[in-house]
């Protein structure tokens, strides 16, 4: 499907499409992606103003504690650098009233070598990669960092297994051939795979979330994205892809799977982006806060 052009509301519209239940949603859940915070001068022309990403975020969390939500998750890149930047950002969580489900992205790992290790438990994740259900919903977390040339120090065997990874896509001109990028291991596909198989056996819709966009084709697409988009066709039970890490944003859909590029906090000097995700049986519906859209998705 072709990207959809953006625009940019600024509030939920009052829409009742035709044909579609007004039922209660299933589940309703925030998104923030790319705070990117970190204490240095910003680069207008990039669009990164990272110190102004505490107060962005702090704006943001007060919008959601006054909704009822299962929880919130910031898909990645907290930081831009620096590991102290993680003691600035993390405790500005502590006001939400919701849980916070937190995964890193490819920033997040801009810390000295001895650190990297560590990033994943300074998030408070379970596990690298996990899965948790609400209300029926299988929410599935991975990890796109896990084979790359940022998350691992000079001499990890997946230093060197992203080293060839990347080459090999340069070689076939892939234009997510970038180091900014990475891949999954097998180890992780097939994790993902069984837990997709067993989400199906219980007859549970799927909802993935993770740094990297897989689809439609773009340079910030995870390494392995045609892998994934070919397993989620597969599988036939994942409504949604939810992901960062290309800031401006992206919408397509593949299958049954609705692939959501939730727009970068940090961009901009003013503007904030957020949202409020609702789950109903026939639709997803995004209620975008300041630069992210809002809209309806059907299923």
């Amino acid at each position: 499907m072709a990207v959809l052009s953006p625009v940019t509301p600024l509030s939920r519209p009052a829409i009742t499409p035709r044909g579609m239940s007004s039922a209660e949603p299933l589940i309703r859940f925030g998104v923030i992606a790319d705070p990117q915070y970190a204490d240095a001068d910003p680069k207008p022309e990039a669009e990164r103003y990272y110190r102004n990403s505490p107060k962005k975020l702090a704006e943001a969390i007060e919008v959601f504690n006054g909704e009822d939500l299962s929880f919130v998750v910031t898909l990645g890149d907290l930081i831009d650098r620096d590991w102290q930047s993680f003691d600035a950002i993390l405790p500005l969580y502590d006001a939400l009233r919701h849980e916070s489900i937190l995964l890193p992205g490819n920033h997040d790992f801009y810390v000295a070598p001895e650190k990297m290790c560590e990033v994943h438990a300074r998030l408070g994740m379970p596990a690298p990669w996990h899965h948790f259900s609400r209300s029926g919903i299988r929410l599935v977390v991975i990890d796109g960092n896990e084979i790359s040339l940022f998350s691992t120090p000079e001499g990890d065997p997946r230093h060197a297994e992203a080293g060839r990874r990347l080459e090999a896509l340069t070689a076939a001109g892939a234009i997510n051939a970038k180091a900014w990028n990475a891949g999954i291991s097998d180890t992780q596909f097939a994790w993902l795979e069984e837990t997709l198989t067993e989400a199906r056996a219980r007859e549970e819709k799927v909802v993935v979330m993770g740094h990297y966009p897989l689809f439609p084709e773009h340079d910030h697409n995870l390494w392995d994205c045609d892998r994934v988009v070919d397993l989620f066709q597969r599988s036939g039970n994942v409504i949604a892809y939810l992901n960062g890490h290309y800031h401006a944003g992206n919408l397509g859909r593949h299958g049954s799977t609705w692939y959501v590029n939730f727009k970068g906090m940090v961009d901009t000097e003013t503007e904030n982006t957020f949202a409020v995700v609702e789950l109903y049986a026939d639709r997803i519906e995004i209620i975008g806060h300041g630069r992210e859209e809002s809209r309806t998705l059907p299923l």
